[in-house]
């Protein structure tokens, strides 16, 4: 397995040799990191949800359509035609998946991490979903349901989070500071 640095240097000199070659705009390249970096990705889905944490008439309206709810956020980069919000609560812990291949919205949580399109992730949070969430850290208490939910082409699911109660009188912005990506597919619990 390739460590973090070697992959850097690698990409570093593919990039090099197809700028070399013609073949890629620098510019072009740079447009696109930004636009992933900058424009789309985690940070937007966790606006949403600080939104619906402190907002309850947007909670309601986001649980019901999330694709109509968000687009007041003006997000780019698609994948949310058909976006559902599941919400975290004290009796039920949701988990996103796309089993077929890696279906999942970009708009709000910007490129899927490479274990999210793994065929051993993709296989087992179905079937063994607690076992899935205890490698990544996270515990799930046994009187607590675990629903796996399957995205598609036709239909992206996106996890409102349980907010911690330590988290109740900050700000919508630092709220969404404290929101992972992780916490919006639904293998992470935020925590104090």
């Amino acid at each position: 397995m390739m460590t973090d640095s070697k992959v850097i240097v690698r990409a570093e000199a593919l990039e090099s040799l197809l700028i070399e070659k013609g073949l890629v705009d620098p510019d072009r390249i740079d447009e696109t990191i930004t636009f992933y970096n900058e424009r789309v990705g985690p940070m937007n889905g966790a606006q949403v949800v600080a939104r619906a944490w402190q907002d309850p008439e947007f909670k309601a309206r986001l649980l019901d359509d999330g694709t109509a709810a968000i687009e007041e956020f003006g997000f780019s980069g698609g994948q949310v035609d058909k976006l559902v919000i599941v919400e975290n609560t004290p009796d039920t812990h949701n988990v996103v998946v796309c089993t077929l291949c890696s279906c999942y919205p970009w708009a709000v949580l910007g490129l899927p991490p490479r274990w999210y399109k793994d065929p051993a992730y993709r296989s087992r949070v179905v079937r063994e979903p607690r076992a899935v969430l205890k490698e990544f850290g996270t515990v799930i208490p046994e009187d607590t349901t675990v629903q796996v939910w399957d995205s598609s082409a036709e239909i992206r699911y996106m996890v409102l989070p349980l907010m911690p109660a330590s988290w109740a009188d900050q700000s919508v912005d630092v709220l969404a500071s404290k929101v992972s990506r992780d916490s919006m597919i639904g293998v992470e619990v935020l925590a104090d």
